[in-house]
Formats: C-alpha cells, structure tokens, sequence
C-alpha cells in the first residue's frame, strides 16, 4: 500500500475524529472550552450538522475513512485529526505537539493504527514536540518544516533522521511570533497546496526565501486577502488536484480557485472551525493518496 506523501493527490484513505467523540456533550464543552483557548464556547448540536455536512462532501471523495475513537485521554482538539502523525510514503511518524494539552494524543493515535495495520516508521522522542499542521510536503521528495512555538529544533533534527532516506530537499521554515505563543501558528496557516503548481497562500506572514522558493518551482500563488485570512481562507483542503474544500464565506478565494480551474466544495464550520481555529484540513489526517 501506497502512503500519504503528497498534499494535493486524490484522498483514497482518511482518518477524522468525529465532535461527539471529541466535544463528548455541551456540559462537556462548557467545562473545557476556555482551557483549550478557543475563541467561545462551541454549540455541540450545531458542530454535529457542520461536521455532517463536511463528511458529505469527504464521502464523495474518499474511499475509506476511519475514525478515532472517543476516549478520555484526549481533548476537544483531538477533534483536529491532522496534527498527532504524519504520513510519508512509507508509513506513519507519530509526533508530539508543542500544545501540552494535546500531547497524549500522539499515544492513542499511535495504539490506533497498530490496530489498523498501518506501519510507523519513526516517533519523535525526548523534547522533541511538532505539529502535522507544520510539516508540509512540496512534492513527493521535499518536505518543508516550519520552525515555530509548535515545532522545536529538536523536532527538525529528528524528522530529518526519519525521512533521510524519503527525501531530497528538506526545508526549514522559520515562523513568526504573530499573535504569540498562546496562538495557534503552523506553517499551513499560510499555505495550501492544491495541486503540483497551485497553492493558496497569505504571503503577509511568509519568509521572502520561502515565498521565492514556490515561484522558482513554478507554483502559482492564490493570494488570500486579510479579511479571510481570518476566516481560515488560507485553510484549504486538496481531496484532489484542483479539487479542494474550504469554509464558507471566503468568496474572494473561492473566485480564485475557480479561476484557476478549480471545483471548490464550501462547508460552514463556525462550531467546529473557526472556535478552535482549525479548519477543513485540520479536520483531516489523510493517510494514503493515489498517484
């Protein structure tokens, strides 16, 4: 079997964490929300109807998905089914997140795909701590890591000794401060790959050597305007080449999507999105795609 290693190929296999295994209850959520610094509390009834009407459009698209399990080891943002492993071609790495709170995730997800069968071909150990939100892969032989409060230089050090013999070019993206430490900042809140020569980008938080190194690859650059930035614009979900899924009211983006040959699906994810400020990738740990 083929593994992810790809940002933009068609999702054949996905693993999603569903909000009533994850947000459990509304008492549940009213108890939690605040420590989990989202913005306001989600509504669990309203996060059930986003998510099904995100799973509708996933369904269309994808051939199997698997879910993880409600468990009490984890928190709300284990809803955000993209951050506790990354898929090379080869196999799973577990990470560790620089969130504290999330961090036993990586163990449940880990006893997770050894259930599933799914081969790990490294784990990140020590003070080791990384995203997926900020590992992205360019192509199938570069891998780009973005260096922030959520991934460390310990990280960097180990995912370079794990993928050695997977990758090429390895990248290292400085991140900024931008709104703190308290915030959530990955390397994909800036950068979407839809297709081998399309991304979405908000080139206001990007290092000019990066923003330079994706136009001598020849990617065109879709420019996400501030105000849906804010509005997770810039998180855009590839179910396939210029196939993408993104959150409703960012029509800017959406035109220029589009305009570039694009199908692009729209879904409403005030409760399970924009509260915890992850979107419809975030939502998504894609586990193999096909050439």
């Amino acid at each position: 079997m083929k593994y992810s290693h790809s940002m933009f190929k068609k999702m054949e296999h996905v693993i999603l964490k569903h909000p009533r295994d994850a947000f459990i209850s509304q008492r549940h959520l009213s108890h939690e929300w605040k420590k989990y610094n989202y913005v306001e509390e989600p509504n669990f009834e309203e996060s059930l109807i986003e998510y099904e009407e995100f799973l509708n459009v996933v369904k269309k698209h994808v051939t199997r998905i698997d879910y993880l399990p409600a468990c009490e080891e984890t928190g709300l943002d284990s809803l955000y089914a993209h951050d506790p492993v990354k898929f090379t071609k080869e196999g799973a790495i577990i990470l560790k997140s620089g969130k504290l709170l999330r961090q036993p995730e990586a163990k449940v997800y880990k006893q997770f795909l050894i259930e599933k069968g799914i081969p790990i071909i490294g784990e990140l150990t020590g003070d080791a701590v990384a995203d997926g939100g900020d590992i992205v892969w360019l192509d199938d032989r570069t891998l780009a890591v973005g260096r922030g409060y959520r991934t460390n230089d310990e990280a960097i050090r180990q995912l370079k000794e794990i993928t050695a013999n997977l990758v090429d070019e390895f990248i290292v993206v400085q991140l900024p401060h931008d709104q703190g430490e308290e915030e959530c900042l990955h390397l994909m809140s800036f950068i979407s790959i839809v297709d081998h020569d399309l991304a979405v980008v908000y080139s206001r938080l990007m290092p000019v050597f990066f923003r330079q190194l994706l136009q001598r690859r020849n990617f065109t650059l879709i420019e996400v305007p501030e105000n849906e930035y804010h509005n997770l614009g810039c998180n855009v979900l590839a179910l396939a080449p210029r196939v993408c899924l993104i959150s409703s009211g960012n029509a800017y983006t959406k035109k220029q999507l589009e305009e570039a040959g694009a199908t692009v699906y729209e879904y409403k994810g005030n409760e399970i999105s924009f509260k915890g400020t992850g979107g419809p990738t975030c939502l998504t740990s894609p586990v193999v795609r096909s050439d």
